[in-house]
C-alpha cells in the first residue's frame, strides 16, 4: 500500500468521527483530570469506573445467548460465559464450517452440560443474521476472524443485544469506523459491550492503573509494549480446500482476516499503554518482516516507534519466531517511577533507584482467570444494569496496532489523522467459497523501493 492512498479528499466530520487527538473517554477510561497528571486530587476505584472482581456474576432470570464462530476462541469463550454465573445457556450456533461446531456443541454438552438443539445451528456467510434475528436471544458472543467483526458487530447492536467481542475489532480502518459508530449507537440504547481485552479485568492491572492515575510515577513521559513468543499455529492447504476455505480456516496467518499478529496478539499490550497514557500518537514508524513463517501472507515480527504529542513516544515490539527471547509485558515510565507490568503475577511499581514504591497483594488478593472474569462482568453489567461498554477504547487501541502495521508494511511514517481517513479495506467485497485471486501465499508486504526500481 502506497502512502498517497492513505489520503483522502472527503470529511469525516459528518460522520462524527473524530480525526484529532482528542481522546475519547468510556466507561472503562472515563475520569476527571489527566490520564497521567500527578495531580494532588487523588481518585477512588469507583470514580475511575474499576469493576467489581466477584467471582461470580449475581442470579437473575435467565440470559440466553448465541456464538457467532465456533472454533478454538469461540468455544473458549462460549463455556467462560456458562460459568459466569447461574442461569445463562447457550442456545443458538453460528459458524460456516459442520465440523467446528460439531466439535463446539459437544464441548458445551460434556463440559457445561449445555446442549443447542440442531434447528438453532446455522452454517453459512449468513449465519450470524440468522441467530440475531431470534427474539429470545440478549447475548451474543462474537469470536469469528476478525475481518468479519466490523459488520457482525454492527448487526448485532442494531438488533438490539448485549455483546461479548474478542479482540481486535478490525483490520482496516474502514472496519474501525464502523465499530466507533455502532459502538456510540450501542452507548445510546444501552447495551453492554464487554471485549476481549482480558487484562483490563484483571485487578492487579486495574490497581496499578489507579495508582499511576492517582500520580506514583509522576508525569507519564514513555511506555513499551512487547508480545513476543514462539511461533503460532498454522495449516496448510488440502487439495478439497477453495482459497476461501482455506484462507478462513488458516485465518490467524492471513493478513486479510487477522490483520497480523501485530494486531491479534500485541493489541494487548497496546491497548494497555493506551489506557494508561490515556492518549494516542501523532504518527508511527515501524519495521517488520518474514523470515520463519510457513505459511499465510503475515510477517514473523514488528518493532514500531509511536510519536505523541509533547515529545512522549511509545514502544511495541511483536515477534513469533522460535528460539528467541520471549517477552510479554507493558511497562509506562512517568517523571517518578515506572510501572512494571505483565499477566505473571509480578506488577508493581519502582523509582529509577529500584526501590519498590508499591506491588500488587497477590497472597490476599488473588486475581481470578481474566478469560472467565470478563464473562462475570458481562453478565454482572447486564443483571445490575452497571452499563459498561468497552468497544470505543478496543477500537482506537486496534486502530493504534493498525497504524503500527502499516508503518511496518510501508517503510513510511503515517499519522494518526492518515490513518483515520484512511479508505483502506482488506478482503473480498463478496463472501462466497472459491477462488480468491487477489490472494497470494507467501506474499508478505514489502517495504520500501525495490533495489532496481528507477530513481524518481
Amino acid at each position: 500500500m502506497k502512502r498517497r492512498d492513505f489520503l483522502v479528499s472527503a470529511t469525516l466530520a459528518g460522520a462524527g468521527i473524530p480525526l484529532g487527538m482528542s481522546t475519547v473517554m468510556t466507561s472503562c477510561s472515563s475520569s476527571p483530570g489527566g490520564a497521567a497528571s500527578g495531580a494532588a486530587k487523588s481518585f477512588t476505584p469507583e470514580e475511575l469506573g474499576m469493576f467489581s472482581f466477584v467471582d461470580l456474576a449475581p442470579d437473575g432470570k435467565p440470559l440466553k445467548a448465541a456464538l457467532v464462530g465456533c472454533g478454538d476462541r469461540g468455544t473458549g469463550a462460549a463455556t467462560q460465559f456458562l460459568k459466569a454465573g447461574p442461569n445463562v445457556s447457550i442456545i443458538a450456533l453460528a459458524d460456516l464450517f459442520a465440523d467446528r461446531m460439531e466439535g463446539c456443541r459437544k464441548v458445551l454438552k460434556e463440559q457445561c452440560n449445555n446442549e443447542v438443539p440442531d434447528t438453532n445451528c446455522f452454517l453459512g456467510f449468513d449465519a450470524y443474521q440468522k441467530v440475531l434475528a431470534m427474539p429470545e436471544i440478549e447475548v451474543v458472543l462474537l469470536c469469528t476472524p476478525t475481518h468479519f467483526r466490523p459488520e457482525q458487530f454492527k448487526a448485532a447492536v442494531e438488533a438490539g443485544k448485549h455483546i461479548f467481542m474478542e479482540k481486535p475489532c478490525a483490520v482496516d480502518p474502514t472496519g474501525i469506523r464502523t465499530v466507533i459508530a455502532a459502538a456510540k449507537v450501542a452507548t445510546s440504547k444501552g447495551l453492554t459491550v464487554i471485549t476481549g481485552t482480558q487484562r483490563r479485568h484483571r485487578r492487579d492491572y486495574w490497581e496499578a492503573y489507579v495508582q499511576v492515575r492517582n500520580g506514583l510515577i509522576g508525569d507519564i513521559v514513555s511506555s513499551s509494549a512487547h508480545w513476543d513468543q514462539g511461533a503460532w499455529w498454522n495449516k496448510r492447504k488440502r487439495p478439497e480446500w477453495s482459497d476461501m476455505e482455506y484462507c478462513i480456516r488458516n485465518w490467524f496467518n492471513i493478513k486479510w482476516l487477522s490483520g497480523d499478529h501485530i494486531l491479534d496478539q500485541a493489541v494487548h499490550n497496546i491497548d494497555i499503554v493506551t489506557w494508561f497514557m490515556g492518549d494516542r500518537p501523532t504518527r508511527a514508524v515501524g519495521f517488520g518482516g518474514r523470515a520463519q513463517r510457513l505459511t499465510g501472507d503475515i510477517y514473523d515480527f514488528f518493532s514500531v516507534d509511536y510519536y505523541y504529542n509533547n515529545n512522549k513516544r511509545m514502544l511495541t515490539t511483536a515477534r513469533q519466531i522460535d528460539g528467541c527471547d520471549g517477552n510479554v509485558s507493558e511497562q509506562v515510565y512517568g517523571t517518578k517511577g515506572m510501572a512494571s507490568l505483565n499477566d505473571r503475577g509480578e506488577i508493581k511499581i519502582l523509582d529509577y533507584a529500584g526501590n519498590t514504591l508499591w506491588e500488587y497483594d497477590y497472597q490476599n488478593k488473588p486475581v481470578k482467570n481474566p478469560y472467565e472474569q470478563e464473562h462475570v462482568h458481562l453478565v454482572e453489567s447486564i443483571r445490575l444494569g452497571k452499563k459498561i461498554n468497552q468497544a470505543e477504547d478496543l477500537a482506537y487501541s486496534t486502530q493504534v496496532a493498525i497504524l503500527g502495521r502499516e508503518a511496518a508494511y510501508t517503510g513510511k511514517p503515517i499519522t494518526w489523522d492518515e490513518i483515520m481517513a484512511s479508505t483502506l479495506r482488506y478482503g473480498p467485497e463478496k463472501y462466497e467459497m472459491g477462488p480468491l485471486p487477489f490472494y497470494k501465499e507467501g506474499e508478505a508486504p514489502k517495504p520500501g523501493k525495490a533495489p532496481d526500481a528507477p530513481v524518481m
